[in-house]
């Protein structure tokens, strides 16, 4: 078992609502591109489906595709996120997703998780398994 740290930074994010009501209450849509630096070194776009409850606050889930160097490795994964933002703060459990490494990725395993710190940057931490 491996830990890796470092950050990701947001360079990119389209957000698009396909459900609005009343008190800031929608669902919608964001595709976000990101570049990760530290112990991972590489580039990733985020599908996220987003269900805001009002002004502060949301769920959201996503797929991310991840091609870079993970643990000296280089290759592609998807990422599978199960995040909240709550006062200003954005925050995700994740897993690779089983069978989804390419390349020298291929049979990689793990799980993980970020918080947001500020300027569209966010800390992560990983556990790779194999």
């Amino acid at each position: 078992m491996t830990t890796l740290e470092g950050l990701f930074q947001i360079t990119g994010w389209n957000e698009e609502p396909y459900s609005e009501g009343e008190d800031g209450v929608k669902q919608s849509y964001a595709k976000v591109s990101q570049s990760y630096s530290g112990a991972i070194e590489g580039t990733s776009s985020v599908h996220y489906l987003m269900s805001y409850q009002g002004a502060g606050s949301a769920v959201f889930n996503g797929l991310e595709t991840l091609s870079g160097t993970i643990a000296d490795k280089t290759g592609t994964v998807v990422i599978q996120h199960n995040g909240t933002f709550k006062q200003g703060v954005a925050s995700s459990d994740f897993v690779i997703v089983a069978g989804s490494g390419k390349d020298q990725l291929a049979g990689i395993t793990g799980s993980g998780s970020f918080r947001s710190t500020e300027n569209g940057q966010a800390k992560y931490q990983f556990t790779i398994h194999s």
